[in-house]
């Protein structure tokens, strides 16, 4: 039991420096399918678990086009604004589902800006994950602000998706555990 503990409390120091690329410091370029596909697995994977299922493939990127979720490439190119889209997609569709996620990307789009929306995306997000992490590590005097009205359903979905992510992790541990116990 103590080798579970130790590995939830190395996870748990991950978490608290988990970090989303702000729309600066996406690439400013244009990217082809395969190079998008990476980059959002490489930001996500380590708190989604690849195993499990595909963070993003190319049919799914080709979905969110056809569902008008993110906009159509040009030429086959994708640009910051898709990575952005895509990296928020990947990491909401853990707890919601596509229309709710159009809804609010288009609802913050038109608030605050598609930049800024995506910035405080990542900021939500890595609260809420980091959050997790100290709390496992015994911290719960990290307090709880009052979140404006317009902020509510993206705060609400980034601590339902660490939550998640800890239950994942947790059962994942468990699983490793007993199978250690039962192999000797």
């Amino acid at each position: 039991m103590d080798t579970l503990q130790q590995e939830l409390r190395e996870w748990a120091q991950e978490l608290t420096c988990f970090h989303l690329p702000r729309w600066q410091e996406l690439p400013d370029l244009e990217l082809y399918m395969d190079q998008v596909i990476t980059l959002v697995d490489q930001y996500l994977s380590p708190v989604i678990q690849s195993e499990k299922h595909s963070l993003l493939t190319a049919a799914m990127v080709n979905n969110y086009v056809k569902k008008k979720i993110i906009p159509a490439p040009i030429k086959k190119k994708y640009n910051r604004k898709h990575l952005a889209f895509l990296i928020a997609i990947t990491s909401l569709k853990q707890v919601l589902v596509l229309e709710e996620i159009r809804t609010g990307i288009l609802f913050q789009a038109k608030q605050i800006g598609i930049r800024q929306a995506y910035d405080l995306f990542c900021v939500t997000q890595e609260q809420a994950i980091q959050l997790i992490g100290k709390q496992i590590q015994g911290d719960f005097s990290t307090p709880i602000a009052n979140v404006p009205l317009e902020l509510i359903a993206v705060t609400a979905a980034a601590k339902s998706f660490s939550g998640k992510l800890l239950a994942e992790k947790m059962v994942q541990l468990e699983k490793d555990y007993l199978e250690k116990v039962e192999a000797k």
